[in-house]
């Protein structure tokens, strides 16, 4: 069987006639547009709706083919034109977009507008964002070129450090390396290969740590001087603007966040005990595997692989193990790593067309599995959305990791209830080992931002100023979990989400989706089937509402610190056992 995805669907090849009509097609749409906003305005506004359906269907098309092609063929050289092509245009689609949201905020009866008509009853939630969109529109005058020049500004800076970032060679034991094969070390069961993969990356920073503070200083200062232009009070507030969030809700994530900091210590202490450290678990050792002896892990082949998903999603939902079925036979998978193809893991998804496309690097670990539910429970979330406005699909990144997390907590629940103690041990670990990542260094991580932030109102941030700043925040979340002698200074380097210049604090959504995710999962549990049409609800509103009414729609009130402790305690009795499992094993 073919495991590459089926791109042909979209179009034949970068000779297809079809891109260039869909192309010119698209120009003329956006082109015309001004013209629409004209004379009456219910009729304008229901033109608009149209067109601007079919233009975020043509760019999307057109998006899709180009990135999915270069996601696993980095060096296709027509790809990357049409790329580039893409993104110069998108200035004039962000245009038109903005001059509609202008038209927007000049209509003061827009409530009964949308009473008269039923095709605008059906984007309500998007003309009402929109026209409170209009009081952070950047002046007319300069919005273009701001645009323009944020393509040699804060998106320079970006693609800057990931070249950096990819072009970087680590020295571990002799052996030169790139940054990322240096950092897979970290997973290594040599302890010793681990530690030098770990001092050898730390060193390695010193030869572009300037070049990455002044991007970071770049793109940071950008983005106090548009939240200027913009009229927002503060860089945080435009994050939970954009995300359909309330700083209510974050703040009572962060408090439960913080109230269970100790017992993630527990863990990594008692981590640090299995491996013969005594003041803490050094940085180097975080991702160790913890093997219980004589445990010899589980490889699956693609096939058993998808086997297993389809035998336990169609558990929850026959209509899920149908859909996962359907994935696999029409090619929605790009299966295997292989030169050209990016790391990790993806979905994208085609709304007008109803069909996603799944990149996954599978090596065979469970690991690999779950990255696979994680992946498909995007692609699930993308189905429950079919025949929405594509205005009204566009779930915000906190939102966006519901279907994703649900899929792996309920894989994970499935697994666990039928292995034995070694077995449990270790995916109790393997789970524990992500946890820590989305809860305690996502927290350092909003930390760490929100300092630089804050301090970058006054100066440009020297290096020695970052690596402080990342420490204090280590230490603030991690405490006394990680030996403060080996923790990392430099993970402002390593980690791209810093420097997304369209995106600030790209950290708690994460924490967020998994804690969220987890909560909607214990519904199921005290539901059972009766759940499931109320889950499919939920993800088919994600885009339609604010973050804090999506949730109450399932009785999850997300202002409450009560429901984020909820779900935190789900990990705290894991590290429990995976306490008690540790003493009896090791």
């Amino acid at each position: 069987m073919d495991w590459t995805w089926d791109l042909s669907v979209l179009y034949k090849g970068f000779d297809d006639e079809n891109i260039n009509k869909d192309f010119e097609q698209l120009k003329k749409l956006v082109e015309e547009g001004a013209a629409l906003m004209q004379g009456d305005e219910k009729t304008a506004l229901e033109t608009c709706a149209d067109a601007f359906e079919t233009i975020s269907a043509l760019t999307n098309k057109l998006f899709s083919f180009a990135s999915l092609t270069l996601a696993t063929d980095a060096n296709n050289e027509t790809a990357q034109q049409l790329m580039d092509q893409l993104m110069k245009f998108y200035v004039r689609i962000s245009l038109l977009h903005s001059a509609y949201v202008r038209y927007l905020g000049k209509i003061e009866n827009l409530e009964d507008i949308i009473a008269s008509s039923e095709k605008l009853q059906n984007i309500a939630f998007s003309l009402r964002r929109d026209k409170e969109a209009a009081a952070h529109l950047m002046d007319e005058g300069v919005e273009e070129w701001v645009l323009k020049m944020s393509l040699t500004g804060g998106d320079a800076f970006s693609t800057l450090r990931d070249k950096l970032d990819a072009t970087l060679t680590v020295d571990v034991n002799g052996e030169s390396m790139p940054l990322s094969a240096a950092r897979g070390l970290a997973y290594h069961p040599d302890a010793a290969t681990r530690k030098a993969a770990y001092e050898g990356e730390l060193q390695s920073y010193t030869k572009i740590d300037i070049s990455m503070a002044a991007c970071l200083n770049s793109i940071k200062g950008e983005a106090l001087t548009l939240i200027e232009a913009q009229r927002f009070p503060s860089v945080l507030e435009k994050t939970l603007f954009d995300s359909n969030m309330d700083m209510e809700t974050l703040n009572a994530m962060l408090t439960a966040m913080e109230e269970s900091l100790p017992s993630f210590r527990k863990y990594l202490r008692k981590k640090a005990e299995i491996l013969g450290h005594k003041n803490g678990l050094p940085f180097y050792d975080l991702f160790a595997p913890l093997t219980p002896p004589g445990y010899e892990p589980k490889m699956y082949t693609i096939e058993e692989a998808r086997e297993k998903l389809i035998v336990e999603m169609s558990k929850f939902s026959p209509d899920m193990g149908a859909f996962i079925q359907n994935a696999f036979d029409q090619r929605w998978i790009d299966i295997y790593p292989r030169e050209g193809k990016q790391g990790g893991a993806f979905c994208a998804g085609i709304h007008h067309m109803d069909i996603s496309r799944v990149m996954t690097n599978f090596t065979g670990s469970f690991s690999d599995v779950s990255t696979l539910a994680h992946e498909l429970g995007h692609a699930w979330h993308n189905r429950c959305m079919k025949g929405l406005p594509e205005c009204m699909t566009d779930a915000p990144m906190p939102l966006a990791e519901t279907a994703s997390i649900f899929n792996e907590t309920l894989l994970s629940h499935a697994v666990l209830s039928s292995a034995e103690k070694a077995e449990r041990l270790a995916l109790l670990e393997s789970s524990l080992m992500e946890a820590t990542q989305t809860i305690v260094d996502i927290f350092s991580r909003y930390k760490f931002e929100s300092a630089v932030i804050e301090t970058r109102k006054d100066h440009s941030l020297s290096v020695s100023e970052l690596k402080q700043l990342m420490l204090d925040a280590q230490d603030q979340t991690y405490g006394d979990g990680l030996d403060p002698e080996l923790r990392h200074p430099y993970m402002w380097a390593c980690k791209s989400h810093y420097y997304n210049s369209g995106f600030n604090f790209y950290n708690f959504p994460y924490a967020f989706g998994q804690l969220f995710g987890t909560g909607v999962f214990a519904l199921y549990q005290q539901e059972g089937p009766a759940f499931v049409e109320r889950y499919n609800q939920l993800l088919r509103s994600c885009g339609s509402a604010r973050i804090a009414d999506v949730a109450m729609s399932v009785g999850i009130d997300v202002r409450n610190p009560d429901f984020w402790r909820t779900s935190l305690k789900v990990y705290q009795d894991n590290i429990e056992e995976f306490i008690t499992l540790a003493d009896q094993l090791f």
